[in-house]
């Protein structure tokens, strides 16, 4: 390189490969026009959870408050649901868009001691993105619509990616932390 190149657009959408695989396929429509990590929302999450104090802190909450949730997919995310099943677990990603993003020491609610954020699950975080684990109860990939087993996020909250999840791969080994 010379220095004197064009830079590249920073907002344009990258793919690691040019071109498809055999039986690939695309989502319609052009990419989104992606100005900083490229993140869009492909749904939200509909839980019975309106405010922060009634949510259940995880999954083991979740779990004892018996209430399902459901994955509201938009239709031009809905083809990525081929394959997945009544039963399956699955890792939903979400941007917990009404959290904090400033906070580099918090007092959790069900602790008195103050603690650093990135020792902390809490929402309040540079980059609010929750990770929960789920089991799919029911599926109906043409309405977008993915009920799962427990859900600790509030009615709305924005989805970004659903990811399988593999005992084989995925679960701790012996011997290491729980978190």
């Amino acid at each position: 390189m010379t220095g004197n190149e064009p830079a590249e657009d920073p907002t344009a959408a990258r793919s690691l490969r040019d071109t498809a695989r055999e039986g690939e396929v695309r989502f319609d429509g052009p990419p989104p026009a992606y100005d900083d990590a490229g993140l869009v929302f492909i749904g939200r999450i509909r839980s019975p959870w309106k405010t922060c104090e009634t949510c259940p802190k995880n999954r083991r909450a979740a779990l004892e408050a018996g209430e399902t949730g459901v994955l509201e997919i938009d239709p031009r995310w809905r083809p990525a649901l081929a394959g997945l099943a009544v039963g399956d677990v699955v890792w939903c990603l979400t941007f917990l868009d009404g959290a904090d993003r400033d906070l580099a020491l918090q007092k959790p609610r069900h602790s008195g001691d103050v603690r650093a954020t990135f020792t902390l699950r809490s929402p309040a975080r540079p980059n609010p993105i929750g990770l929960h684990l789920a089991r799919i109860e029911a599926i109906d990939p043409e309405a977008g619509r993915v009920t799962i087993d427990a859900v600790d996020v509030l009615d709305g909250t924005p989805l970004l990616d659903i990811k399988p999840y593999y005992p084989s791969v995925d679960a701790p080994s012996a011997g290491t932390s729980e978190g």
